[in-house]
């Protein structure tokens, strides 16, 4: 579609008065409204108020209007009346006030239809830039998901192969030391003694009936006293 086609289109479309539509100012309620949007809210609002002080005031006239024409009946016979003069004049300003909020009355839908359309092209040029941003922002996120789950298998592989490889460990060590070794190094290492603990040197014999681990200098005052 051309662009003239696409505005052709949009003069014929029917549009809603925005400012009146709760669902329009939703639109906004996250971001909130651009200036542009805003003015013309004003703008389209000041329109309405307008139209609904005119119409307000034709009733107005109109019936002040009735009421001049009924006195000016009831004073038929009295010619030359100066409260019939007055009535006249009176409702001559009426019809010339009447005539005037009427032609601007004619107007003010065709103003307020327009700056209705140009509220509604603002707004869609602001719908659809958070639109593609919103777009954008998800495709990001998926993206960083996509890779999280990927690294999340990765971990959770990992995870499986440590404990695993504990179970493995544990089961040799229970069938090479036994399981009550392994109940005291279970205990230790709740303690955390394990670091702690160092070998324990093997035991000497210091008493032998034959005299063999007697020391040097004995034997050797055994040996002098011989002589």
């Amino acid at each position: 579609m051309d662009e003239e086609s696409f505005k052709e289109a949009i003069r014929r479309a029917k549009i809603p008065i925005l400012v009146l539509d709760q669902k329009w100012h939703r639109l906004f309620a996250i971001s909130g409204k651009p200036e542009e949007v805003k003015n013309l809210e004003v703008e389209l609002n000041e329109l309405l108020q307008l139209q609904g002080k005119l119409n307000n005031e034709q009733r107005e006239l109109k019936k002040l209007k009735n009421r001049l024409m009924n006195n000016i009946v009831s004073n038929m016979e009295n010619t030359g009346d100066e409260s019939m003069e007055n009535d006249k004049r009176l409702i001559d300003e009426t019809n010339a006030k009447i005539k005037a909020n009427e032609d601007e009355l004619l107007d003010l839908p065709n103003r307020i239809k327009e700056t209705d359309g140009v509220l509604m092209m603002a707004t869609m040029r602001f719908c659809y830039a958070k639109l593609r941003t919103n777009a954008s922002e998800a495709a990001e996120i998926a993206d960083w998901i996509k890779n999280v789950r990927v690294e999340l298998k990765k971990n959770i592989i990992k995870k499986q192969n440590r404990e695993i490889n504990n179970k493995e460990i544990y089961s040799y060590m229970h069938d090479i030391f036994g399981k009550d070794v392994l109940n005291l190094f279970d205990v230790a290492d709740q303690q955390e003694l394990l670091d702690n603990i160092s070998p324990a040197a093997p035991p000497q014999n210091t008493a032998s009936p034959s005299g063999e681990n007697k020391p040097k200098e004995n034997i050797n005052a055994d040996l002098s006293s011989k002589d």
